[in-house]
């Protein structure tokens, strides 16, 4: 909760009219932030600045307006009256989904429903068998049955849930490789 911390004995004039000054704050996380008010001698007006200081904590502030000059007094109402212009920041768009897109896979009865595998054995297999064996050897089963379905190397019908890992690599190379 905000609360003031300095009330200044000198007016703040505008035009010929005279506006109190004082120093607000509130103590905001581990800091406290400072600001200026300005109210007309007759309460028809109330105007205030934007952030004036940040401080470390109330004493300090408190201190900080003790120090404060005429001058700076009339720029902080001056910049109450009239707020710097600031450029409009747009709103960020609400997100379309709640949650991202499943994976694609392939379903048990070997449908394929992945359209994306995690490497082209066939660029991987023209720089040799051997660097193709030691890629598909980094991969899980599942990736390996993706690459398969990806680039037709086997049987749409072909049971590929029912084979290890070194066997689909076998499906893969074999498939890959010039005869």
């Amino acid at each position: 909760m905000a609360e003031v911390v300095h009330v200044f004995d000198e007016p703040v004039y505008l035009d010929t009219k005279p506006y109190t000054a004082q120093v607000a704050g509130r103590q905001t996380g581990h800091i406290w932030e400072g600001w200026l008010e300005f109210a007309a001698a007759d309460g028809s007006d109330v105007r205030r600045s934007p952030r004036e200081t940040t401080q470390p904590d109330r004493d300090a502030l408190a201190y900080w307006a003790t120090g404060l000059s005429p001058t700076y007094l009339e720029g902080a109402f001056r910049r109450a009256l009239e707020p710097s212009a600031r450029r409009a920041v747009p709103p960020t768009p609400p997100a379309h989904f709640d949650s991202p897109a499943a994976h694609p896979v392939a379903d048990v009865s070997g449908v394929v429903v992945a359209d994306r595998a995690v490497l082209d054995p066939f660029s991987v297999g023209a720089k040799g068998e051997e660097l193709l064996r030691r890629e598909l050897g980094a991969l899980r089963g599942w990736h390996l049955r993706n690459i398969i379905r990806a680039y037709d190397l086997a049987d749409q019908r072909a049971d590929l849930e029912s084979l290890s890992e070194l066997e689909l690599i076998e499906v893969i190379v074999d498939a890959v490789q010039p005869a």
